[in-house]
């Protein structure tokens, strides 16, 4: 079944009274702290700083707020991941490059911690079963990104050929779900570099760590 996600509404008649993008950030980090259900009217209008009259005049009703809100974040926070498949030399270059990337971008201090797509919606009621099935298509979509870039560099002779593109991607995109998680349970940038490193020895054809030179005994 296709997922259709919401258009933004564009408000019409007079003009908005308040800094829409502005709203619309203060509405990105309410969600992305409490997720989709969570998070009420009432808290986003604070944050907003708008009254919910205003909220619906604006952006149609809280299930479009929301996806104007993912819209946001993809093209913001979350705007490093394209870039990277696109713009290094190898699969093995930009993966790594996602993963520390990921590391700082979901532990800074000036936004809610972890990965807004992989936290906004889990734990949803069957009334928005359709929420959670929208993030998951993109999630979906970013590991089908993932495996076309590794297929690339098996095509290239860049892997061996015998590499499982799809189990590759899948293993990298459960490490950066895990790294997520634990960015929003408060572990350090230094921790999850740490875990990036060690996932990328994994790598096919890379060597796990260079051995230690044996120390030479004397007689």
């Amino acid at each position: 079944m296709k997922i259709e996600e919401p258009k933004v509404v564009k408000p019409r008649g007079r003009p908005l009274s308040f800094d829409r993008d502005k709203a619309l950030e203060q509405a990105m980090h309410v969600f992305w702290q409490r997720g989709y259900e969570a998070a009420s009217i009432a808290e986003l209008t604070t944050a907003m700083g708008i009254t919910a009259p205003s909220l619906y005049t604006a952006f149609g009703d809280k299930e479009r707020l929301f996806f104007a809100a993912i819209e946001r974040y993809a093209n913001g926070p979350g705007a490093g991941f394209p870039l990277a498949l696109e713009e290094e030399p190898t699969a093995f270059d930009a993966i790594r490059r996602l993963m520390l990337e990921l590391a700082e971008e979901q532990t800074r201090t000036d936004h809610p911690r972890g990965c807004m797509i992989a936290m906004a919606a889990t734990n949803c009621s069957q009334a928005s079963a359709h929420i959670q099935a929208a993030l998951s298509k993109r999630r979906e979509a970013s590991v089908n990104g993932i495996r076309c870039r590794i297929e690339c560099d098996i095509e290239r002779k860049e892997l061996p050929a015998g590499t499982d593109a799809a189990a590759l991607a899948g293993f990298y995109a459960t490490v950066m779900r895990g790294m997520s998680m634990q960015a929003a349970d408060g572990a350090s940038q230094e921790t999850l570099v740490q875990v990036a490193e060690a996932a990328m020895r994994a790598w096919p054809g890379k060597p796990a760590k260079a051995p230690k030179a044996e120390k030479t005994v004397k007689a």
